[in-house]
């Protein structure tokens, strides 16, 4: 049914319904470009302890730092070079080729504050307590129009030139679209809660699987630990009743010891999916984060592909609404030809950490046991291990015949200029080439930097750090047509 709204209709470039990292990040990145940006949220706008990421891998720092709060946010955790699963396998992270060879643990409210202040300052539009309850596409006015619900009840219009739902895994985004989440339920009854410690681990992540048992202690750093336990004996429903004493059980179970765990300020169950949209755009209508992709969250990965998600988009709308690409409609259909296979590895990745952390059988075990000693001694295992927990080793596809480094992340170079995600900071492309080379006339703006010493490759870098273009030798004409798409 339809109720009239009981204000005139608002017009906006981009409408984004949710706002967690994901939809924070990609508001952010749009309203910096001049971009009319309105972010919608269901919640009341208060810190959300409720979240479930801590950990902030080194491609969403590099993300950050480009942004200019990578420095910001790591003075508010603990960076942490190796990361350990079910007591047996270790992944060195100190080996990643990055400023920021760590995981930094981090409660996911700090990301979101830096993300909002960046969002409110560039001039988004946030409006908390206001819910969607439809939408449509009209293909004529090339417009997407929304219905909201305010917290009084009232009901108003908001018209966008596109919409973006990053609201989540009940998304009503992509409920309102009818879009299937095929998957299932990878693990159930997990049990979460907050606590007070009385013995504080010697590990600052503390995670290990042992028999029928894993759980999984995060510092919040006030005081407060983040502990997560399963345990294969004891499969309920999310809404059968759960209490302290059967967290205590699961981690003596899987850690050998509670930590003296008591006063417990909220506790609750609840299950794991894997699930995954078919397609993260619908005309004029965009998923991103946990709206379009959700699994297990072994490996923290979660947070981290939405904000990749929001970084990938955010440009190519920025792009379309200003006028700066010859066809708006192929550069807006790459973002899920780019993004859909990195979700879809991520739930595979996930998953089988998940998985072997729930080994049951003697053939699983031993499986789990040559996976963890091949990790450990394997080198290239290792370092593919951690280039995809990280996210530093996510490419996406190349043009048949492009230069080896098309597509792929570029590094943080060292330039003449200064730093290239100091220069990635104003979310220009950056034009990397060497001395007496003139930069081109650009339909968008564009940064040109220069080697520091005397490499004669030129890189056309995008905006959210992946090679554009790249060739070993002068070619005015390609650099112009990459320029143009």
């Amino acid at each position: 049914m339809t109720t009239t709204p009981s204000t005139a209709p608002e017009t906006v470039d981009v409408l984004i319904v949710g706002a967690g990292p994901t939809g924070l990040l990609l508001a952010g990145d749009l309203a910096a470009q001049g971009i009319s940006v309105t972010l919608v949220e269901r919640r009341p706008h208060r810190t959300n302890n409720m979240t479930r990421a801590f950990a902030v891998h080194a491609r969403t720092l590099e993300l950050l730092d480009s942004r200019g709060l990578a420095d910001e946010l790591i003075r508010k955790g603990t960076p942490l070079t190796s990361l350990r699963f079910f007591g047996k396998l270790s992944l060195d992270l100190s080996r990643l080729r990055t400023r920021f060879p760590f995981v930094l643990i981090t409660p996911q409210y700090e990301v979101e504050h830096l993300l909002e202040r960046r969002a409110r300052t560039a001039g988004v539009h946030l409006r908390y307590e206001t819910e969607l309850t439809s939408l449509h596409q009209n293909a004529a006015a090339q417009s997407v129009t929304a219905e909201l619900r305010e917290a009084d009840g009232s009901r108003t219009t908001l018209t966008a030139r596109y919409l973006v739902g990053t609201d989540g895994m009940r998304s009503p985004v992509r409920h309102a679209l009818g879009l299937p989440f095929p998957g299932r339920s990878v693990i159930r009854s997990i049990v979460l809660a907050d606590v007070r410690l009385t013995d504080e681990p010697s590990d600052i992540l503390t995670v290990s699987g042992e028999g029928d048992a894993f759980a999984f202690i995060a510092p919040f750093g006030d005081g407060w630990y983040r502990v997560m336990g399963w345990h294969r004996a004891h499969q309920a429903a999310d809404s059968d009743p759960v209490d302290l004493d059967e967290l205590r059980e699961i981690c003596r179970t899987a850690l050998g010891t509670d930590f003296g765990m008591h006063e417990a300020r909220w506790i609750s169950r609840f299950h794991s999916d894997e699930r995954q949209v078919p397609s993260y755009r619908t005309g004029r209508v965009f998923l991103a984060g946990d709206a379009a992709h959700v699994h297990s969250p072994a490996g923290g990965q979660g947070m981290n592909t939405g904000l990749q998600d929001a970084a990938n988009l955010s440009w190519k709308l920025a792009a379309v609404l200003r006028g700066h690409t010859a066809d708006p409609e192929a550069l807006l259909d790459s973002y899920h030809a780019e993004r859909h296979p990195v979700g879809a590895n991520v739930l595979r990745t996930s998953g089988a950490l998940v998985r072997l952390a729930m080994a049951r059988t003697p053939l699983q075990r031993a499986v789990r046991t040559v996976t963890s000693k091949t990790l450990a001694t394997v080198r290239p295992a290792s370092d593919k291990a951690i280039g995809m927990v990280s996210g530093i080793s996510i490419a996406y596809r190349a043009p048949r015949g492009a230069h080896p480094l098309t597509a792929k992340r570029a590094p943080d170079l060292s330039l003449r200029e200064g730093r290239l995600h100091q220069l990635l900071r104003d979310g220009t492309f950056v034009l990397v080439t060497p001395d007496g080379t003139a930069a081109p006339a650009s339909p968008a703006p564009l940064v040109h930097a220069h080697w520091q010493g005397d490499r004669t490759t030129t890189l056309l870098v995008r905006p959210d750090g992946y090679i554009a273009w790249a060739s070993d030798h002068p070619d005015p004409a390609a650099l112009r047509a990459a320029l143009d798409r």
